[in-house]
Formats: structure tokens, sequence, C-alpha cells
């Protein structure tokens, strides 16, 4: 039996059909997402789940004692609570069960042959294991950590922000593990490390899960079913995001003309995944092989994590290379920028060039200074020192506040205000409802005020209205935010096909992939690392690389402990000969690199191996590729030597 069954479930709002004669199932380590657009029936089909919507017709059959928890976007809290009371809320069951398992060990340990203890015994134990509460204390502070919420344990739960207020309600469910977690939007208000870490528990604790997000990296992470929402329907797809893109295509093949701008969207984000997901996905499956390889063998061999850890931070560097077009007219030119807000230094010594063509992603931690360099950018605010200096241009600025949207103006008044039914978007005519149409709103939207929509209507209408703006850059805080997947399509079109700018603040890993050609990263120092690499690539190798360092680390501590006094040696020091190479190689090894990558194109191309012969071509790149390995080594040999010199300079002080 399914834990729970929903059987020819319909619900209707006044004459408004939401759900007609629907069947859901959810089994035991099912992960189910909810997908569909905003207004489609996803949270009210969460709440009949849940038991807290009452059905117009249909039968909801539960599994017995089923424990159902769900993470509302605006939690509620008992008054008075700290942060960690609010956390630590919901687990005195838990507690209860532990402190009664402890009784009973002890009462066994007199009595071992009373079965009546043997079985609650038993019961207690099962039911502790399932709820993986053994080590409670521990997990309290580790998720407590890592949704940073340390800093404020035992502040009051009334002084957060809505968004840290989630992240409480989010780590008490995640604490509390009930039969069934139900989750909406888990990941708004989360960054990109609290999502990662969010990943990892959900999948290490085989939580059973149904949930609504538009995160699609993370839906494709820990999805086993994706269930639609459409036209008072639900269709079930197996797999996570990249499955459902294949097998919604399929299925809307069948449906042809009505469907072709769904299935233009579709192509496209097919297309896109194969080529910059998978590709990607190859070149980080052959480094974690390698990575597996070295954790077994570190010991043996200790120079190959050095060796590893040197690859992974030349791959970066390759991708660091500043790819700009110089003769391109610049917006914004910072010099030594610092920024401070309050008493807290979010930013120092950052120097860039922001160009007419920059696609450009600023990423880090929640609370590392992101919105306040926009603010900063767009002249809200002044810096604490350096200078901004901005060229003659016009900035379009969407925020998460909707600054621009009027609540008492309907939307003909928003998109016309002097009148009319047309809008002009990029020198194309348009009438005011096809234009709107093209983001997902019906003609009947039009008479409507702002004030009435819904916080993901308004994000389409403000988004909508911004593309109607002459401008030259637009910047975007946080755009993705209460959006559904289809609406983010429709975003990443039109930002793709726009012809300036964008500066861009998300923790949305696909979106940033799919739109961003440069980062700006905020690093722990309080600097900004500029990179061209896609984000979750420079997520990935930050992982990697913290690992490596991780296991250096232990490796180090260990020597020192294992290590007996030796006798006094010679000092250690670089020769003359190797000062040299270590200034030379690098750029040796560089040239190489080119070279072998021109060797492999050509090999690729028929046109240039039918010319020089493909023997006499490979023979040349396997000469190439022999000179290079022997300059890495050597170049290897010398970082180790001089790490050496460097430990023990270190230790004498």
């Amino acid at each position: 039996m399914a834990l729970i069954d929903l059987q020819n479930i319909s619900k209707h709002y006044s004459a408004q059909k939401i759900l007609t004669d629907v069947n859901f199932h959810i089994d035991e380590g099912e992960r189910i997402v909810i997908i569909g657009k905003n207004g489609s029936g996803k949270s009210t089909l969460m709440k009949i789940i849940n038991g807290t919507l009452e059905q117009d017709s249909g039968e909801r059959i539960t599994r017995n004692d089923l424990e159902i928890k769900m993470l509302d976007q605006r939690p509620n809290f008992k008054e008075g609570h700290t942060v960690r009371e609010a956390v630590e809320d919901g687990l005195s069951e838990l507690n209860k069960a532990k402190e009664r398992y402890n009784e009973l060990s002890l009462q066994l340990a007199e009595d071992f042959d009373n079965k009546k203890i043997i079985d609650e015994h038993e019961k207690l134990s099962k039911y502790i294991e399932h709820h993986n509460a053994w080590n409670l204390d521990d997990k309290i502070e580790r998720i407590i950590q890592h949704f940073d919420l340390k800093q404020y344990e035992d502040k009051p739960i009334v002084l957060l922000s809505g968004g840290e207020q989630r992240r409480v309600a989010l780590a008490s469910l995640l604490l509390q593990k009930p039969d069934v977690l139900l989750l909406d939007e888990p990941t708004n208000h989360l960054d990109v490390y609290m999502v990662e870490f969010l990943e990892e528990l959900i999948l290490k604790e085989k939580f059973t899960l149904v949930f609504i997000s538009h995160d699609r990296y993370f839906i494709d992470k820990i999805t086993t079913k994706s269930v639609e929402v459409d036209d008072c329907a639900l269709r079930e797809y197996s797999g996570g995001y990249s499955d459902y893109l294949t097998q919604k295509e399929e299925y809307i093949r069948t449906l042809q003309k009505q469907h072709d701008n769904l299935l233009d969207i579709l192509k496209r984000e097919n297309a896109w995944y194969a080529r910059g997901v998978r590709a990607r996905l190859k070149r980080n499956e052959g480094r974690k092989e390698r990575l597996m390889t070295l954790r077994e063998d570190a010991k043996n061999n200790p120079a190959k994590i050095r060796k590893m850890s040197i690859e992974l931070q030349r791959e970066a560097k390759h991708f660091n290379r500043d790819k700009s077009i110089n003769k391109q007219k610049m917006l914004f030119e910072v010099e030594d920028l610092c920024l401070t807000l309050g008493n807290k230094e979010l930013l120092k010594d950052f120097t860039t060039r922001i160009l007419q063509k920059d696609v450009i992603a600023i990423v880090g931690p929640n609370g590392s200074g992101k919105s306040t360099l926009l603010k900063a950018l767009l002249g809200r605010i002044e810096p604490t020192s350096g200078k901004i200096k901005q060229g003659e241009f016009k900035i379009g600025y969407f925020d998460q506040h909707r600054e621009m949207l009027d609540d008492d103006k309907n939307l003909m008044e928003t998109f016309c205000p002097h009148g009319g039914d047309r809008v002009s978007v990029r020198g194309k005519d348009l009438h005011v409802y096809g234009y709107l149409k093209n983001f997902l709103f019906p003609r009947e939207f039009l008479d409507k005020k702002i004030g009435v929509l819904s916080g993901g209507e308004k994000n389409r209408i403000a988004l909508a209205l911004l593309f109607t703006k002459d401008v030259d850059i637009l910047i975007l805080d946080e755009p993705t935010n209460d959006l559904d997947i289809p609406t983010i399509n429709i975003l990443e079109e039109q930002l793709t096909n726009f012809p300036g700018a964008v500066i861009i603040v998300s923790h949305d890993r696909y979106f940033v992939d799919k739109i961003a050609k440069k980062l700006f990263i905020f690093k722990k120092d309080k600097h900004i690392e500029e990179s061209h690499q896609q984000y979750s690539e420079y997520l990935e190798l930050e992982k990697e690389l913290h690992v490596l360092s991780e296991m250096q680390n232990e490796m180090q501590k260990e020597k020192v402990q294992e290590k007996p006094a030796a006798p006094k040696e010679k000092a250690l020091k670089l020769t003359f000969k190797e000062k040299i190479a270590l200034e030379k190689l690098p750029l040796e090894i560089e040239k190489l690199e080119l070279e072998i990558k021109e060797k492999n194109d050509c090999l690729a191309d028929p046109k240039c191996y039918e010319e020089i012969g493909i023997t006499a071509l490979a023979k040349e790149l396997a000469d190439i590729e022999a000179v290079y390995e022997q300059k890495i080594e050597e170049l290897f040999a010398i970082e180790e030597k001089l790490e050496e010199i460097s430990n023990k300079l270190t230790s004498s002080f």
C-alpha cells in the first residue's frame, strides 16, 4: 500500500476548476517534484496531500499513524522562541523516545528475558533509526552551521527576516524527519552552499519527499518522479528535470501545432542541456574518477594529491583568462572599490571594467554583499572608498521588491500609461495582450489591479515591463524568485536575445549556467574573483580543491605526529638552474598546451589532417605530449621542493 493515495480527486474555487478527477500516490522512499505554471494548482495539490485542504470529491487514503509535515511559504513559530528553540521545536517526541530507550536498555541488562521490555525496546530502536536520531545534538549543531543560523541562535525568532525564518523552519522539519515531508520552494532564500547541503542531507537520510521547486539542478539531483499539473490534470514522468524534458518533448509531439511555442522552448532546453551540461558532466566524471583514485592511494603517494591540486588550479585559471573585447563600449569602470554596510566589511579592492555586451552573474553566499554591489553600480549607495566611473547609457533595473510597479494601476495602465493598447518592444509595435501572452497572462488579466496579483504574477509583470524599456543594460536582483519554470524559460529567452549588457544576482545555478558569460564571485576574504567558467563547474572545482586541501592537511598532521626527531640537515634551497626553470616552465607548459590543442583540433578536421598526413600528425602530437609530461613532472618536482623549503622555514619560527 502507498503511504498516501489520492483517488479521483477534484477541487474548484467558485467557477474555476483546479483539479479534475486526478490520481496521485507516493510510496516510501520516493522523492516527487510537482511541476506546473503558477496558478495551475501545485499548492492546492500539496495542501490536499497534507490534509489541510478538503477536496470537493474523491478519496484521500493514508497509512495508519502516518506523520506528514509541510514547509509553508510563511512559517509560524511559538511566541517568544529563540532561533535554537524554534529549530529544536518538534523534537520532544524523539528526545522522549531516546530517554525511554536508554531506561529500557538498563532494565534489559538485569532482566534480559522480559519479552514486554524487549518488544518495546525494539520498537523504540526502529523509531529512532527511522528518524536517524541517534546523534541528534550533533545533527542540530551541523544544520544550524550549514544554514548560517549559528550567529542568530539566541536571538528571538521574530527579529529575523522572512528568508531567515524559512531557513529555521526548514532546519526544524529536516531534524524531525517525518514519514512524508512536503516542501514548497525549499531553495528560496538559500545560497548555493546551503542548497548543496540540503541535497546531500535529503539523499543521505533517504527522505520520502514531495516538493515544489523552480531550481532545475536541485530537481535533477534529488527527484525520482516528476508530476506535472496542467489543465486540471496530472501527468507523471520518471526521473528528474532532464528526464522530464525528454519525455515531455515526446508527449508534445503528439499535440502538434497548438503547442508549437512550448515545443520550441523544450527543444532549446534539451539542446542546451545536452550541449552544456552533459558535456561538462563527462569532464567532471573523469576528474571525479581521478579524485577517487587519489583518495585510495594517497598515503602511498602523497605527491599525486599535489599534482591533482595543481591540475585543478590550472584548469580554473584557463577559464579565468580575460576574454573581453576591448573595442566594446565601456559602461562601468570600477577602481579599488571597497564597500561597508554598517560595521560589516563586504568588499575590498575590487577593480574591473564592465563592457556593453558583458553578461555577468554576481554570485556568493547569502549576506556577502551581492545586492549591495548592485546598489553601488546604480549609484544608490556611496562606496566606502574607491571609484565607479560610469559612461553615458540607460539602465533597466529589476529588484526583489518590484519597485517599478504601482498596486493601484491595472495592467493596461501599467503598460500604456498614456492611453492606447500598443506597446513597443525593441522596435516592434505589439498589442499589449499579444505581448503579455508571451508571459503566460490570459486576456482577462488586462483589467486586473497589480495589487491583487500573487507574488509570482507581480514578478512576471515586472519582468515583462522591464523588457519594454529602451535601455543599454539590464540589472536584475534575484529575478527567478517566485517564478515557475515556464516563466524562467521565457526570461532566459528574453535575456539571451537582449542586445545590451546584463548583470544578474542569482543563486539559481541552472539559470546562471545558461545565461552568464562571466562570474563575479564573492570570496570569504571579501575580494571578488572573476571567472569565465560555468557556475556549477566552478562550484565543482571549488569542492574538489577543498577535499584535496583537507587530505593534505590530514596527511601533514600525521607526518608531524609520526615523524621521529631527525638529525640536523644541510640547509635546503633551490639551485640556480631550478630557479630559472621555475620561471620558464609555466610559460613553456602553457605554450605546449596550446600546441596540443591545435594538433587535436587538426585531427578532428579532415581538411587539416589530410594536408599534413594523419600518421605524421599523430606522431607530432605524441612527441609534444611526451615533452609536456616531462615538463609537468619537472615543475611538480621543483614545486614539491619549494614547499618543503617553505615548511621548514615556517616551522623554524
